[in-house]
């Protein structure tokens, strides 16, 4: 009896280490449970400053929720984005994360094929439509960030209008556009918005390159508006291509995705940015939790998605960072509208009512009425931006 008491011991014994290993090997996920793997489609590489800044935010939030990250790269906007899904779900992906604006359709199909994986997409505008419980997007009010950094603008010119150097109605800025789209064309009006707040006078000429990343363009686009009278460049495109040509010429420049202080020391003010990271660590939580994923996700300032770097203070106008906290801290308690209708016309006009086409189709009906309160509500009725609206003050150039 003693003896097979003692030979029951044992076997429990090892057991409890068999079932401990098999319970806690894993891949290095806690309470036994393997890590979260997620996949990341990107349209270029780390070259791009649109790219660079999620490939820091996909690492940082990945290391953070202890998930794992497998990387694709230089990925086209093609059925290459739908193979690039495909073989992230083939290596075990819970998670299928693409990019940029033209990824969407390829990663949709790849979401009606894998229904048990969840796939997300930056900029999209299909989910609320599309229905599919594991297709979903996410933007941010950037938006709000532009306008603030529009603001900076402003500051620089007042302060170069005070030296001396222009008169006030020579107060012109450039803005180098990847395409005409509503994203492009809110960033842009925002900005625009944001330093004539701080400087009537100002107005703006764009121009477009038609690619998201093109350096050579994007250099000859910050040239072209360089010759033409503009005294401080600002851009939606991804390489450092205007910065660099603003650094040359001696002529301010506003960045996006992150700081170029260090290749544009002298003319570098400040830059706004999307920060990925909270959005990815909400939606890795949500798999985490067996928790539904937001359809189409928002982040803002005070999801912390919605950031400027710092403010250089070689090149930007004294003051600047108080301005920029003081708009800020309007903007977080909502007596702040960055589209108000009273800040702006259309054809001499006030806009008091608007159809946008947030339920996008081939022909991009208008569908939604935008107009609130006086404001046009960006990013309210889906994530990604509609506003599409060619206001007074803004030149488009080619």
């Amino acid at each position: 009896m003693k003896l097979t008491k003692k030979i029951l011991a044992v076997v429990l014994s090892a057991l409890f280490v068999v079932g401990c290993f098999a319970g806690c090997s894993g891949n290095g996920g806690s309470n036994g449970e393997e890590k979260i793997k997620v996949g990341f489609i990107f349209l270029h590489d780390e070259n791009s400053t649109y790219d660079l800044n999620f490939i820091n935010a996909a690492t940082e939030a990945c290391e953070k929720m202890g998930a794992e990250a497998v990387f694709k790269k230089n990925i086209d906007e093609s059925d290459a984005c739908k193979e690039a899904a495909l073989d992230l779900v083939d290596q075990g992906c819970d998670i299928v994360f693409a990019d940029s604006f033209g990824h969407e359709d390829f990663l949709i199909e790849a979401a009606k094929a894998n229904p048990d994986v969840q796939f997300l997409h930056a900029t999209g505008t299909k989910a609320h439509t599309e229905n599919l419980p594991n297709f979903h997007n996410a933007f941010a009010s950037i938006y709000e960030g532009r306008y603030l950094a529009g603001i900076a603008a402003g500051m620089k010119i007042n302060e170069m209008i005070e030296a001396g150097k222009f008169t006030a109605d020579q107060a012109k800025m450039g803005y180098v556009g990847a395409h005409p789209y509503a994203e492009v064309k809110s960033g842009y009006t925002s900005f625009y918005l944001g330093a004539k707040s701080v400087c009537p006078t100002v107005t703006m000429e764009v121009t477009f390159t038609g690619s998201w990343y093109d350096e050579a363009l994007e250099k000859e686009a910050a040239n072209k508006l360089i010759k033409d009278g503009c005294i401080l460049i600002s851009q939606h495109a991804d390489s450092m291509g205007a910065p660099t040509a603003c650094e040359t010429a001696g002529v301010p420049n506003v960045s996006y995705n992150g700081s170029t202080v260090k290749a544009c020391p002298n003319t570098f003010i400040v830059s706004s940015r999307i920060n990925w990271a909270p959005y990815f660590e909400y939606a890795i939580q949500c798999v985490m939790d067996d928790k539904a994923i937001d359809t189409d996700w928002t982040g803002t300032i005070a999801t912390g998605s919605v950031e400027l770097t710092e403010v250089n203070e070689q090149a930007a106008a004294k003051g600047t960072q108080a301005a920029i906290d003081e708009a800020k801290a309007k903007l977080a308690d909502g007596s702040l509208k960055v589209f108000n209708t009273a800040n702006f016309t259309k054809d001499g006009k006030a806009l008091t009512s608007y159809m946008a086409d947030v339920d996008s189709d081939a022909n991009f009906t208008p569908d939604t009425e935008v107009i609130k309160d006086g404001a046009f509500e960006e990013s309210t009725f889906r994530s990604a931006p509609y506003f599409d609206v060619d206001i007074d003050g803004i030149s488009i150039i080619d």
